[in-house]
């Protein structure tokens, strides 16, 4: 009997859905975290990034429990409705939450509040003093490279020096998806396992694992007023300015940050699935679109983070 060496005798191969692939990344990437360093926190927020993160790390440890604790920074002008679910998420999974906040940072002097009314890039501060504390060797976060030009120059584990500070000069190459998290003392990584997504690819994975969010994701009627372009919420911390009318539209919103500086769209996506399918048509992405604090200059994101933010 002879053999076509031409021809394989079988045929059978298994491809990774684009979802898997990237889940497997993630959740690859938190394991080695978590291997490496001895002191890790996951930045939980509330938002759709890092319930997804959240996610991810739950099933890289299944069946026992994440073995790290979260960290959220609260500006003081959340949106209720997220600290809400932040808080019910937290008892659910039985996690350890670290609240760090901007606002007893204020009421004792450590802190001012901006001209502008917008706490978020107040948050640096008490990140860096809550990883100090905490003695946190590796950070986690929910930040993608396609959200904005200066996280997209950021390495998948990025090192921050004594200060906090990031050096987009100083980056550490990641050949054949190895990660160098050498650190000295006083020095720590930011870790983010979602890096590679895309917020499609976020809402397409929400859908496949029926995740929670909060719901402000989906389309709401609400009381809203027009600044800077953008659909802003009528609130405590937001309230509308002499001549800007208040009307009542069907909004949602495609990142939840401070309501002083994120704005809502327009939108009729009251479901997972519609979501994914607006979200597959837009050119903008949702920083872009709908936070203040982006605006501020050109390198807004990268001034930032040069800082220490996240």
């Amino acid at each position: 009997m002879t053999t076509d060496l031409a021809t394989p005798t079988h045929t059978t191969t298994s491809r990774l859905s684009t979802l898997d692939t990237l889940e497997a990344e993630a959740i690859h990437i938190i394991r080695e975290v978590v291997a490496e360093f001895e002191r890790p926190v996951l930045l939980f927020s509330g938002g759709k990034d890092s319930v997804v993160v959240l996610h991810l790390a739950t099933k890289a440890f299944l069946p026992g429990k994440v073995p790290f604790p979260v960290l959220h920074v609260d500006t003081g002008h959340n949106f209720p409705e997220v600290i809400a679910f932040r808080d019910e998420t937290v008892e659910r999974l039985g996690l350890t939450l670290h609240v760090a906040s901007v606002q007893d940072y204020i009421d004792d002097g450590r802190l001012h509040e901006r001209a502008d009314g917008t706490r978020n890039p107040l948050q640096t501060q008490p990140l860096l003093d809550a990883i100090a504390a905490g003695r946190h060797d590796a950070v986690f976060g929910g930040a993608r490279r396609d959200e904005d030009k200066a996280r997209a120059k950021e390495r998948i584990i990025s090192l921050r020096d004594e200060f906090g500070q990031w050096d987009p000069r100083n980056q550490r190459p990641e050949l054949w998806a190895l990660y160098n998290g050498r650190h000295t003392p006083g020095q720590h990584v930011r870790a983010f396992p979602i890096s590679n997504w895309t917020e499609l690819d976020i809402w397409r994975y929400i859908e496949r694992e029926q995740i929670a969010l909060p719901p402000l994701y989906f389309a709401h009627e609400r009381e809203v007023y027009v600044r800077d372009g953008m659909w802003r919420a009528v609130g405590e911390v937001s309230p509308a300015r002499p001549g800007e009318e208040i009307v009542r539209r069907t909004v949602r919103y495609r990142t939840v940050g401070d309501m002083s500086c994120t704005g809502a769209v327009e939108s009729d996506a009251a479901d997972v699935a519609s979501i994914v399918t607006e979200v597959a048509r837009t050119t903008l992405t949702e920083r872009g679109a709908t936070r203040a604090d982006d605006r501020l200059s050109e390198a807004a994101m990268e001034d930032r983070k040069k800082d220490g933010y996240f």
